[in-house]
């Protein structure tokens, strides 16, 4: 079997191919309360443990979402996480919960491997007995996981550092520099519109309509004009709480696949289970955030769309339609 290479200062890239480390190597890295520097090593990333997968990319910052904690960017302070490529969190062992987070995974649970090597045995006893130390509540309606407690084991970042990032992610691999500055040009532009117009989409209801479609994974559907999503605004642009970003307008017209209903999702910093109905996730459609935080951030969450905003399609649409309804992001 071939060595593993040095897993000191590892400098991780997109790209790199790395190895999670064995439940009994990853169980000496983890507190009493099975996280490291807060963050949670959590029941469903057991699964991983042998496994190989390729960096995503590097967190250089995050935004915490559904919170009133102020800034909504913020950073991991030991600057040592990182996304797997296409590790979402399932929910499994947390009450079911569809919020389908990517993983946040710190340096000190992987390692760098060489292609062609061997990988590393993984026993199920092994998986069990990690299993058994990780919690997943902390009371009768709490949840225990990494959306959780993503606000201890971050800390806000002040505007001047934000600026900062934005060469941070340009080292890290995480985008080139015209990348970057297209990022910081929808920024700009958005914040100089919310001062000058007030919030994009904005509509004129104080109790927001709803409509129930019934979507099921696959379900073809149409996303309305954007005029008919304006009347199920209210001044926030908002519908029953849940936000109409600006990004999304792009997807206005487009025909889209359903990915998934989403009707219960932990909310970041709390541990609260929050109810959602006629709510579904669209396939390819993720937050760009470049809109509200200054070149974006590292998250990569899925945007939820309300059934009131899509229409279906008829049965008999060709992929043709569906090809070019594709998603196109800012």
């Amino acid at each position: 079997m071939g060595k593993p290479m040095n897993e000191k200062n590892l400098r991780l890239k997109p790209g790199d191919l790395v190895e999670v480390k064995t439940p009994n190597e990853i169980s000496k890295t983890l507190d009493p309360d099975g996280t490291l520097e807060h963050l949670p090593f959590m029941r469903e990333m057991v699964e991983y443990c042998g496994k190989r997968f390729t960096v995503f990319r590097r967190v250089v910052k995050v935004c915490a979402s559904g919170t009133k904690s102020g800034s909504t960017l913020r950073e991991f302070p030991t600057d040592d996480v990182f996304l797997l490529d296409g590790l979402r969190c399932s929910g499994s062992d947390h009450d079911g919960c569809q919020k389908m987070c990517m993983i946040f995974w710190r340096e000190a649970w992987l390692r760098r491997v060489e292609e062609g090597c061997a990988p590393t045995a993984v026993q199920q006893a092994e998986k069990e007995m990690l299993k058994a130390r990780l919690k997943t509540m902390v009371g009768p309606a709490t949840y225990f996981c990494q959306a959780s407690e993503l606000l201890r084991a971050t800390q806000n970042l002040s505007k001047l550092k934000g600026y900062s990032m934005c060469f941070t992610d340009i080292r890290a691999g995480n985008s080139n520099l015209l990348e970057m500055v297209i990022r910081v040009g929808v920024f700009l532009f958005w914040k100089a519109r919310r001062r000058l117009l007030g919030p994009y989409g904005r509509g004129n209801n104080k109790a927001t309509p709803t409509e129930t479609l019934h979507l099921q994974p696959r379900d073809l559907v149409e996303v309305k004009p954007m005029e008919s999503i304006r009347q199920t605004l209210d001044q926030t642009a908002s519908n029953r709480g849940l936000w109409f970003s600006p990004n999304m307008r792009l997807q206005c017209g487009r025909q889209q696949r359903v990915e998934r209903r989403i009707e219960k999702l932990i909310v970041d910093g709390t541990g609260e289970m929050r109810y959602l109905r006629n709510t579904v996730f669209l396939e390819g459609s993720l937050c760009s955030c470049a809109h509200i935080s200054f070149g974006g951030c590292s998250r990569a969450e899925y945007v939820y769309w309300r059934e009131i905003w899509l229409s279906r399609c008829d049965k008999a649409a060709t992929s043709a339609e569906l090809t070019s309804g594709a998603t196109r992001n800012i």
